[in-house]
């Protein structure tokens, strides 16, 4: 076999278009907070002064946990956290990733090219695809910069304008359209006080009385998830990778069961390829993709640095190091075009 035979695997899996799935790893690379990060800003800034003295108590099983190095989304597992409790960690986690969200937004007015995505975009439509689905589990919307940046249409379920309206996609008409498929939320979904939920354009201060619509982990999530916006959201997103050729996940660390239940069932069951593109492979990654019987997966990490690559191909049994970066998405989009 050809030492380079992952080169290969990459572009025939590109070919077959694929539905994108970005994880946390692909907003790490613009600097975004992870879950640690978050972890430490909940604990500096949710105020329980004011609290019942069993949601006090409540909050400090949880900074306890964090503080055993338990990761975030285990101890809100862990611990039931009142509805004012949990509201609290909404406010503040979208205090915390907000400002990030709009300082990538001004860096990227000054560069044209800021995004690999909208690249990677941009190659795709130059078939004849008709439209391209994202599924992800951020709450940024780097992925709506991307295609804007491209001068591409998106559509996250909502209709046009600076205030919008949860909208049928049929009932708005693009001939080539990137579907955003955000399984979690979005910085600029809220709901008013009467249950109406909108989106508002790139806010710097949440507005007075509505509340943000991003799903925080832990039981939350599942609980949340069954209410719409998010009921129909995921399922377009279920009907995206029911309908894939093939998959390209960018820092995805598959401990999502909204997307990894529906990615076992067509990668065991029906063999569709899958590419994985990641600083480091999590443990539910290597699980997925090595114990899981998954039999078509081209997966690149990091290596010692940043200009190493650590490739695990489907067509060989052991990983193989080589030079140069393929495992970001900039560095993959050199293995494709």
């Amino acid at each position: 076999m050809s030492g380079k035979y992952y080169l290969k695997q990459a572009q025939d899996y590109y070919s077959l278009a694929p539905t994108i799935i970005l994880g946390s790893g692909a907003s790490a690379a613009f600097d975004m907070s992870g879950m640690w990060d978050l972890a430490q800003h909940l604990k500096a800034h949710v105020d329980v002064a004011g609290f019942h003295a069993d949601e006090v108590a409540q909050w400090q099983k949880f900074c306890g946990l964090l503080d055993d190095k338990v990761d975030l989304e285990t101890a809100l597992y862990r611990v039931t956290l009142s509805d004012e409790l949990t509201k609290q960690v909404v406010f503040k986690t979208w205090e915390l990733i907000n400002p990030e969200d709009l300082d990538v937004f001004g860096r990227s007015i000054q560069d044209r090219s800021y995004f690999p995505l909208g690249r990677l975009i941009q190659a795709m439509f130059k078939s004849a695809l008709p439209h391209i689905d994202i599924i992800t589990t951020n709450y940024d919307r780097l992925a709506e910069y991307a295609c804007d940046q491209e001068g591409v249409y998106h559509y996250t379920g909502f209709s046009h304008g600076y205030r919008r309206q949860l909208i049928d996609r049929k009932l708005l008409s693009c001939k080539r359209t990137v579907n955003i498929w955000k399984v979690h939320g979005s910085l600029d979904w809220f709901k008013s006080t009467i249950n109406e939920t909108c989106a508002f354009g790139n806010l710097a201060t949440m507005p007075e009385s509505f509340i943000p619509q991003i799903v925080t982990p832990g039981t939350e999530k599942y609980r949340k998830t069954h209410l719409e916006p998010f009921r129909t959201v995921i399922g377009n997103a279920d009907l995206a990778i029911q309908n894939a050729n093939t998959y390209l996940c960018v820092g995805f660390g598959f401990n999502d069961q909204h997307i990894q239940e529906k990615l076992i069932q067509k990668c065991v069951r029906d063999k569709t390829s899958l590419t994985v593109i990641t600083y480091a492979l999590t443990d539910a990654a290597k699980t997925f993709l090595f114990d899981s019987g998954v039999e078509n997966y081209l997966a690149i990490e990091c290596g010692e640095h940043n200009a190493q690559s650590i490739v695990y191909s489907s067509l060989a049994e052991e990983p193989i190091v080589v030079d140069g970066d393929f495992w970001s998405l900039s560095g993959y989009l050199n293995l494709i075009f």
